[in-house]
């Protein structure tokens, strides 16, 4: 008797699985994200990213780090948020700080960088907070 297909279909199935686990075992999205060990979640402080330097946000102000998607706020001296710097509408990028609001070239939101909140419609939800730490002179995505 031959091969019948139930059994071609089988091992093939199985060599495809195989492959895409082993083809992708050193892939970045692969790698499980790192969790503190209380298990809550949260990256450990030694890998925490750094993302931008504090003096360069200005105070009243922020800066969009868009290769990390991120909007990094200084509302007053010395205080530091952090928000997605994806608009709550449609998902545009945002594009730039002015006035103490970051701004969607989509369909005109506005968002405060002092608490992420609407500040210009169409969007009706604020901005979800990133978590940050400030370390000396660096500010840190965790």
């Amino acid at each position: 008797m031959g091969t019948s297909r139930r059994d071609v279909l089988h091992h093939a199935a199985a060599g495809g699985l195989a492959w895409a686990v082993v083809g992708c075992s050193g892939c970045p999205a692969a790698a499980a994200p790192a969790t503190r060990e209380d298990g809550r979640g949260e990256r450990p402080a030694e890998a925490a990213t750094p993302i931008a330097k504090a003096s360069d946000i200005p105070v009243g102000g922020g800066k969009i780090f868009a290769n990390r998607g991120v909007l990094i706020s200084q509302p007053t001296a010395g205080v530091f948020k952090a928000f997605s710097a994806t608009c709550t509408h449609q998902g545009c990028a945002l594009s730039d700080v002015k006035g103490g609001k970051a701004n969607c070239p989509c369909h005109g939101s506005a968002f405060r960088v002092a608490d992420g909140s609407v500040a210009i419609g169409p969007a009706s939800a604020p901005l979800s907070p990133r978590k940050i730490r400030v370390s000396g002179d660096w500010i840190h995505l965790v």
